[in-house]
């Protein structure tokens, strides 16, 4: 099933009418909730996306003022018939709007159970997003997850679907330090970290960003949304950075 959350119903109406606003970056972030993501992990998450929406740093690459605004939306993901949508493209152009999609994930009901990882899905569903989003100079996909893709369609096919022309698709990998098992490794990453990079990412800025663990999750994901909104923005990454643990 495609379930739609709360936020995705209220933003649902306005959709139609944002798809026709000039912006100058669609940015979509996919969740991972599947059977290996319990109720403290989902938690963690959407409270860390949450944290990190509301950090300083992150507002000011959203709500910078030198040109169009930044178009954002947020899914849930787990094996391939279920997609569930918490955002619907919202134009975030002052703070409130931030305050409200904040909000809206930090509430969203933790989902009943999951099953597969299927990543590849994902980014097709993303790819729908993306087909009747709106119109940006730039469209980015970010998708995080804690697991490889064991269901259908593989995401390194996915990728190569024709409505992802253009975009770039970044990754977050939580529990990047598992061992490296059955893959080659000459770079030394971890075994998680090692599959996004080869198969999931995609465009010549492409990156992965890691986090150890759930609890980390927070401060990764304020790392790579500051890397994607604004490159002007990456000395805020230092020591001295706000940690959500």
């Amino acid at each position: 099933m495609r379930a739609v959350g709360i936020a995705g119903l209220l933003a649902m109406g306005a959709a139609t009418a944002q798809a026709q606003t000039s912006c100058r970056q669609s940015l979509i972030l996919a969740i991972d909730i599947s059977a290996s993501v319990d109720a403290q992990e989902y938690r963690l998450q959407s409270g860390g996306l949450a944290w990190a929406l509301r950090d300083p740093v992150v507002r000011g690459a959203f709500l910078d003022r030198s040109g169009p605004p930044v178009a954002l939306a947020v899914f849930e993901w787990s094996g391939a018939n279920y997609q569930r949508l918490v955002v619907d493209w919202t134009m975030v152009d002052s703070p409130e709007t931030l305050d409200r999609i904040a909000f809206a994930i930090e509430h969203n009901p933790v989902p009943g159970d999951q099953s597969t990882t299927a990543i590849g899905a994902a980014m097709l569903y993303a790819a729908e997003l993306t087909e009747r989003g709106p119109v940006c100079t730039e469209r980015t996909l970010d998708i995080s997850g804690d697991g490889q893709n064991n269901d259908w369609p593989r995401p390194e096919d996915a990728r190569l679907d024709p409505r992802l022309n253009g975009v770039t698709i970044n990754g977050l990998v939580i529990g990047a330090d598992f061992p490296v098992d059955h893959e080659l490794n000459p770079n030394r990453m971890g075994a998680l970290t090692n599959y996004y990079a080869n198969r999931v990412i995609k465009g010549q800025a492409a990156f992965v960003e890691t986090a150890d663990d759930f609890e980390d999750f927070g401060n990764a994901m304020r790392r790579k949304l500051i890397r994607e909104l604004s490159t002007m923005m990456l000395g805020a990454l230092d020591e001295d950075a706000p940690s959500f643990r």
